[in-house]
């Protein structure tokens, strides 16, 4: 049994227009589960991923993730030959994600009602920071302002301190997740309507969501929440405790029995006899004792002992990780969430796997990022382009 003939999407056709992050994300999730998808890039200004972060040997790591699984060509869609190659790759394809500004696709008369005239069943999302209507919606975004609008920076953070935004791209991921999730949505939809549709998806919804119910709390109760640092106004004892040895644990006691037994373990049952030890907000109430119960406890023994203690105690704790100690976490191995991926530029890789595991048709990593237009001549040969339409294109500078 093989990916290429199991994978659940194998046979759907994605193209990827899209840069930095949420976008390109949404189509390695799909590719990730046998979809076919193709990269297209300008001919001189690459997805900027590529030159992200850190690189060896000149070629971007963050890229070699991002563009696994796709197939890479270069079209300028500005260009009157990149206008109608999309239009022939968009009539034989299921799903085309995009994150231009609002009308950019329709100044190169590239829009919905272009692209569905060649092809009423295509699904076409479109990735934003804010939409493609309302007042904000012609504004340049990018995730930090998603982090920043949606009320994310303003609880994060110590009281005392500023707001404080992810080092990460935590608004894009969750957008990238949200728009695989709205593009299978209207797949699945187009099986009873037999008829594609628009996605927008504005990147400062999801997060939102991912809040919970701020919004609820502050319609009924005017409700607005506060940073807290690494504490919750829903229970206590939570947080990060220093160890002995100088490392870092994080416990939490969401669960009232398992704030109970953290009690016992740490050698302060009196404390649940309390009356506010009952619920958890009460017990938030009451974070300075409860910390200084279990902070004093795990400081007076290494993290070995700790993890050991709360384990056969059945109460819930971590430890706090780097990316060595990711790569090395024996639960981590066990499920193959980091995975090895030979790539023909730099040798093996090593990177998170697929995102979830399925029993029947799983997906794969079956090769990492490509170099930049590396299958343009294949897949416009694959489209019934002759070579002197390759080299016109070239010519054109649509290539």
């Amino acid at each position: 049994m093989t990916a290429s003939t199991t994978a659940p999407l194998t046979g759907l056709r994605v193209l990827d227009l899209a840069t930095l992050f949420a976008g390109p994300m949404a189509a390695t999730l799909l590719g990730d589960f046998g979809a076919e998808v193709v990269k297209i890039e300008h001919p001189g200004k690459p997805d900027p991923s590529r030159g992200h972060g850190p690189s060896k040997d000149g070629v971007g790591l963050w890229w070699k993730m991002l563009g696994r699984n796709k197939r890479t060509m270069t079209l300028d869609l500005s260009k009157p030959g990149g206008r109608t190659t999309l239009l022939r790759l968009a009539a034989a394809t299921d799903v085309i994600i995009e994150n231009f500004r609002p009308g950019t696709l329709e100044k190169w008369e590239l829009g919905w009602p272009e692209l569905s005239a060649v092809n009423p069943r295509l699904v076409l999302a479109r990735v934003t920071g804010f939409g493609q209507f309302g007042p904000y919606a012609h504004r340049p975004g990018f995730g930090t302002l998603a982090e920043a609008m949606s009320g994310f920076a303003a609880i994060t953070g110590e009281p005392d301190s500023p707001p404080t935004l992810p080092p990460f791209g935590l608004a894009d991921s969750i957008a990238g997740l949200t728009t695989a999730y709205a593009v299978m949505t209207a797949l699945a939809a187009r099986e009873h309507t037999g008829e594609g549709q628009v996605v927008d998806m504005a990147l400062i919804e999801p997060i939102l969501a991912a809040l919970g119910p701020q919004p609820l709390w502050y319609d009924q109760l005017g409700h607005v929440q506060p940073r807290t640092g690494n504490r919750s106004p829903n229970n206590a004892p939570r947080g990060v405790y220093r160890t002995a040895d100088g490392t870092w644990v994080a416990v939490s006691t969401s669960a009232q029995s398992v704030a109970e037994r953290v009690m016992h373990l740490v050698g302060r049952p009196e404390l649940i006899d309390e009356p506010w030890f009952a619920s958890g907000a009460e017990r938030a109430r009451h974070a300075d004792v409860l910390d200084e119960a279990v902070g004093s406890w795990i400081a007076a023994r290494t993290r070995t002992d700790v993890m050991a203690a709360f384990e056969k105690a059945e109460a819930a704790v971590a430890p706090v990780q780097d990316v060595r100690d990711v790569m090395a976490d024996p639960q981590y191995q066990a499920l193959g969430t980091i995975t090895t991926v030979d790539d023909p530029e730099l040798g093996p890789l090593r990177m998170q796997n697929v995102l979830f595991r399925l029993s029947s048709t799983p997906g794969a990593i079956r090769w990492a990022g490509r170099p930049h237009g590396a299958d343009t001549e294949e897949i416009l040969t694959e489209l019934g382009l002759t070579a002197d339409d390759v080299t016109a294109l070239r010519a054109e500078g649509a290539l």
